[in-house]
């Protein structure tokens, strides 16, 4: 499954524009603050508007500003996740890590609870509250909670900026052994260069 990505938006006195086709696996973005790295996931999100342009999963069109396609956020069927895990305080790691499904029916073969916490390595975890977890724990929670939403495309902004070194080199593993057995499409935006070397499928460069 591929990513088509050919969008427009100016904002203020910002003019962004790009054009890209993403693989399965990870794509890293990269670029300086202030390149537009955020606002490419939420111009794919749906969360802002392209201008002008065409964005499509596959063959689904997603976004189409001359045929007059906008597909609404809620419908696209993309996981996010975003520098901080944003998880519910008051809930379990497994009650957040099922949040997702509430929202969207798991197509057939959509991995389980049990497979995506193995996968990241918090199978131990799921009885605990937010609150007991590490940074790298709750991001891998957040992770977990946008696989399980059954999303098509999986967008991951600067997920590690908010930890420390020694959780960052944590998570990595768990972020490599998700590029090995996921087929979906993961757009991973970082400016993080060590990141680039150990995740990367494909590249696109912002502002360089």
């Amino acid at each position: 499954m591929t990513i088509a990505v050919n969008v427009s938006r100016k904002l203020g006195a910002f003019a962004f524009k790009i054009a890209f086709d993403a693989p399965a696996g990870f794509t890293v973005i990269t670029g300086p603050s202030g390149s537009g790295k955020t606002t490419l996931l939420n111009l794919i999100a749906g969360l802002l508007k392209p201008d002008t342009g065409r964005i499509a999963i596959r063959d689904e069109i997603l976004f189409d500003q001359e045929k007059g396609i906008a597909i609404a956020a809620h419908k696209r069927r993309i996981g996010y996740v975003f520098q901080e895990a944003r998880l519910f305080p008051h809930l379990s790691v497994r009650h957040n890590l099922t949040y997702g499904r509430w929202f969207t029916r798991a197509p057939e073969g959509a991995p389980s609870v049990e497979e995506v916490s193995t996968l990241l390595g918090i199978e131990h975890l799921l009885k605990r509250r937010p609150h007991n977890l590490s940074g790298g724990e709750r991001q891998r929670v957040a992770i977990g909670r946008a696989l399980l939403s059954a999303p098509r495309l999986l967008l991951m902004d600067e997920p590690l900026s908010a930890l420390d070194k020694s959780r960052r080199d944590e998570i990595v593993p768990y972020l490599e052994r998700l590029r090995e057995k996921t087929a979906i499409p993961i757009l991973y935006t970082t400016h993080n260069m060590d990141e680039v070397v150990h995740l990367m499928t494909a590249h696109v460069a912002l502002g360089e």
